[in-house]
């Protein structure tokens, strides 16, 4: 059987599932997951290889109206990779009521794109069969799919089947990585991304949304097993900066605790991780400034 592989893009309005898919189907967390949008930023790549395939998958940041020059490189670097993929999964809940402004947009984006498109049904264990079935009428009216299929990336429901529709369409190529690589990103990077969850789960409203993470030193001691991790918090208001260090330091000291218990989990040792926050007034505007927390602006 021939070896089949490429890079599949996963598109969708924000909340859909896309990180969470993904991460299910690469069997380890790369993408970072909370229940607000915008949760990703950055395109990230998961590595899925196979016996007989080898599959990379790029999570993308949801397609919405930019409010910001953050906004703004998140929706370039969404359309930049529909470009440079071998097949695109659309991701939409199977709990939708038809088709809103933002698939809208997003539809009318990909009709411009000649690359096959599998339509994903996510959260289809919360959906009636009978709305499953509309939303596949409604969209196959609107966009040419190679194939539907519903699942539910919480619990694998159908992944299986999806998995195979993906190696189908994939063409024959080489291994672009090594058998035991999931992710091309940089710990560093993985590190920013676990902090920024846990800021994103803890707070709510405007200010998980401005912040950024620089990571400041990332050195495992010598003849010890122990990472050294320092990081600096961004937000954009004194006010952003007082809800996050907490009363008492509480709430930095709360999100330092989670963090620093998935990263020991992940490197599989003791993290001393040091958190400091730091305000840098509408750095979501400002291009040098994302440009120090680690958007590549040059490549969008």
């Amino acid at each position: 059987m021939a070896f089949k592989s490429g890079f599949v893009a996963l598109i969708g309005r924000p909340n859909v599932g896309k990180s969470t898919l993904m991460n299910y189907l690469v069997g380890k967390k790369i993408s970072i997951i909370s229940p607000k949008p915008q949760t990703t930023r950055n395109s990230i790549k998961g590595i899925l290889t196979l016996e007989d395939a080898q599959i990379i998958f790029i999570d993308t940041p949801g397609v919405h109206p930019p409010k910001n020059k953050l906004g703004e490189y998140m929706v370039k670097v969404s359309e930049k990779t529909l470009k440079e993929v071998d097949l695109i999964l659309y991701i939409v809940e199977a709990i939708d009521n038809g088709i809103g402004p933002w698939d809208e947009a997003i539809i009318e984006k990909l009709k411009d794109v000649e690359t096959p498109k599998i339509l994903v049904l996510n959260k289809s264990d919360l959906a009636s069969k009978e709305n499953i079935e509309i939303l596949k009428s409604i969209f196959s009216a609107k966009l040419n799919f190679e194939s539907i299929v519903d699942i539910a990336a919480i619990n694998g429901y159908n992944c299986d089947l999806l998995l195979s529709k993906i190696k189908e369409l994939l063409p024959e190529g080489p291994k672009y990585y090594l058998d035991d690589m999931t992710t091309d990103v940089r710990e560093s990077f993985i590190v920013a991304e676990i902090i920024r969850e846990k800021i994103l789960l803890n707070l709510s409203e405007e200010v998980p949304h401005g912040v950024g993470i620089a990571i400041e030193r990332f050195a495992e001691r010598e003849n010890k097993d122990i990472l050294d991790i320092e990081a600096i918090i961004y937000c954009e208001k004194d006010s952003h900066k007082a809800i996050i260090i907490g009363k008492g330091g509480q709430m930095l000291k709360k999100i330092g605790m989670q963090a620093r218990e998935e990263l020991e989990m992940i490197f599989g040792m003791k993290v001393n991780l040091q958190l400091w926050v730091k305000v840098k007034k509408n750095w979501r505007d400002d291009i040098s400034a994302m440009k120090m927390l680690g958007y590549n602006i040059k490549e969008v």
